[in-house]
């Protein structure tokens, strides 16, 4: 019996966290630059459809490399699409390039988030 409720309880906790998405409204306008910060960089806005509706993201460029991506907004659950963006932010801004490989498990969300960076530095 206390298997099962630890079982149940689990469960629940997880199930209520897949329901948010990536990123609250909220924390998208806190998630914007400032016109003091994106003095130090060249900034750039782009968006593409993922998985579960678009994906917007910053851009910073400092010269020709990627200095940050910052996801303004996205309606990808924080477990697995959200998860998969986090991972392409780090290797994109690690390696200067977003000619990436989708992340297995996630790969409309990795394919909108990389089109939706490419839709950035185009404008570039």
């Amino acid at each position: 019996m206390k298997y099962f409720l630890i079982s149940l309880i689990t469960m629940l906790i997880f199930l209520s966290g897949c329901a948010g998405s990536f990123i609250a409204k909220g924390e998208a306008e806190n998630a914007v630059l400032n016109n003091e910060e994106a003095k130090q960089f060249e900034v750039f806005e782009g968006s593409a459809q993922g998985y579960r509706g678009r994906i917007t993201v910053q851009v910073l460029m400092e010269g020709s490399q990627i200095a940050d991506i910052i996801v303004i907004d996205s309606a990808e659950d924080r477990f697995v699409g959200g998860a998969a963006i986090e991972e392409l932010i780090d290797t994109a801004i690690m390696y200067n390039t977003i000619d990436l490989d989708a992340v297995s498990g996630a790969t409309e969300s990795s394919k909108g988030f990389l089109e939706a960076v490419q839709n950035a530095i185009i404008k570039k």
